[in-house]
């Protein structure tokens, strides 16, 4: 295992809430979380103090993360949106993708077993 990962995950309520509660652990594993969505940063700041997240969320609205590393989208009463995944990233390298992501709401558990098992 790298010691510092970087995850960049769309963030979904149940999702980002789930690597919340597992910030401590992640962190002690060596990882660092990052939320990417296309909601406006606007949005992004409200949501990270609604949910109370000790990880940034990034903004992309004009989703060209997606088009550079050809992440998959969708369209959603006529927003374009990232489908969730993760990416483990470690110096600047994609080691690892959670694709799909289900269920959300325990995936960070999913990320902490792969993580540790490395």
């Amino acid at each position: 295992m790298t010691s510092q990962n970087d995850f960049a995950l769309r963030p979904g309520t149940a999702e980002a809430c789930a690597f919340r509660d597992h910030d401590a652990d992640l962190r002690v594993a060596g990882a660092s979380v990052y939320g990417l969505s296309s909601q406006s940063r606007a949005y992004q700041r409200e949501a990270v103090s609604r949910l109370n997240l000790p990880f940034p969320l990034l903004s992309d609205e004009r989703l060209q993360t997606a088009d550079v590393l050809r992440l998959p989208t969708f369209d959603v009463e006529g927003r374009h949106l990232f489908t969730r995944l993760t990416l483990v990233v470690s110096a600047g390298v994609i080691e690892h993708v959670f694709y799909p992501v289900f269920p959300p709401e325990s995936h960070a558990e999913q990320v902490l077993t792969w993580l540790r098992e490395r």
